[in-house]
């Protein structure tokens, strides 16, 4: 695709990437640093309420949890943004800048924002970096609060395929379109397992006991991501997504939990999750769902298997509004470049990321399509 690149390339050029969103059962219940003409250089959380389109009894269900849970929120939010704009005086990216993690410390966007606070403070890129913890309702809390952060350049906010989502599911007042999304850095892929003792050795086993009866095979995962993959699956299959029956877990963890003690009988999730779990045996993978086969992982890709599902937890970063062209590129060049380090190449291997950069009208139109494909998802499961 035009304006994606290898590491390689850009490199040669310029020298001289969940936490949990409750989910309803389905069944029932090109960079400035060397930019080109074209402008571009490419290579999770309770919601406070239900969203508006749920079924009534599933609304009411939210009532009782979600008044305390929303108490929570708004006073964590309320603390991190004045985090946020206790920092965010001055204009200049290289003396100081926060990244918003828009969840809790220790989730995937946290990896994401610590990590490049790391590679930008060894590499002098900026001399102050802090990450600020902002979580609630899928991240759009997060996203909500930079997105009055008006022309302060200072400010970065993690996000990625589940925030994306997010605004989807949760019909949020922001979404992308009120911040500067500046790069798609990294994604990172899903995998299909099932328990070792499972009577599917294929995900051709498994699709067809699926199909035969879809309500009765039980799936679960560690977030809102991934029930869409499971739900993207289903359509490869011919299944309805509205069909089938997802339990949603509280992360990783607990969803292998749920497999291991039978609760469910296959799931969806990050491949760094359960890579522990397949490598000692407890866990059988399937498929790996990926445009390609990653290096080094001997999972065959549901694409290969017959199953065109390719989609991927990307992460990205985005700055607030009202930014001029020049605040931009600058922000732009300072991704890449702490994306170019020895300490952001290290994390990648350690999270199992892969890379891929996007960047300028690249990232408009990749943006735009897969907001469209989130919705068809979330659509076809009657949520």
């Amino acid at each position: 695709m035009a304006g994606t690149f290898s590491r390689a390339h850009y490199e040669h050029n310029a020298t001289g990437g969940c936490g949990a969103a409750p989910s309803l059962r389905a069944s029932s219940h090109s960079a400035r640093r060397r930019r080109s003409q074209g402008g571009a250089v490419m290579t999770e959380p309770t919601p406070p309420s239900a969203p508006d389109h749920a079924p009534p009894a599933a609304r009411r269900r939210w009532i009782p949890r979600a008044m305390g849970g929303a108490v929570a929120v708004t006073a964590i939010a309320v603390a991190a943004y004045g985090s946020i704009t206790s920092a965010a005086a001055g204009d200049d990216i290289h003396a100081s800048m926060t990244i918003i993690a828009p969840a809790a410390a220790g989730g995937g966007w946290d990896g994401v924002a610590r990590e490049l606070q790391q590679a930008q403070k060894a590499n002098g890129l900026v001399n102050n970096v802090q990450v600020v913890n902002m979580p609630g309702a899928g991240g759009t809390i997060a996203l909500g609060n930079v997105s009055v952060l008006n022309g302060q350049a200072n400010n970065l906010l993690v996000g990625g395929t589940g925030l994306l989502a997010a605004t989807v599911q949760f019909n949020s007042a922001a979404t992308l379109d009120d911040v500067t999304p500046l790069a798609v850095m990294v994604e990172e892929y899903d995998v299909i397992v099932v328990p070792a003792n499972s009577p599917f050795q294929t995900l051709d086993d498994l699709v067809q006991a699926w199909k035969s009866d879809p309500r009765a095979l039980p799936w679960t995962g560690g977030g809102s991501f991934d029930q869409l993959v499971v739900a993207d699956l289903a359509l490869a299959a011919g299944i309805p997504p509205s069909e089938m029956t997802y339990i949603s877990s509280d992360g990783g963890g607990e969803a292998i939990q749920a497999l291991l003690n039978g609760t469910a009988q296959a799931a969806a999730g990050g491949y760094p999750d359960n890579i522990d779990q397949i490598e000692s045996g407890r866990l059988r993978a399937l498929a790996l769902v990926a445009d390609e086969p990653l290096e080094g992982v001997d999972i065959p890709t549901a694409a290969a298997q017959g199953y065109d599902v390719t989609l991927t937890n990307w992460r990205m970063l985005a700055a607030p509004s009202g930014l001029s062209d020049e605040q931009v590129g600058d922000l732009t060049d300072l991704v890449l470049e702490s994306t170019a380090t020895p300490e952001w190449a290290d994390a990648r291997a350690r999270y199992h990321w892969t890379e891929r950069l996007i960047t300028g009208d690249d990232l408009t139109t990749f943006l735009a399509e897969e907001r469209t494909r989130i919705e068809r998802l979330y659509e076809e499961m009657g949520l």
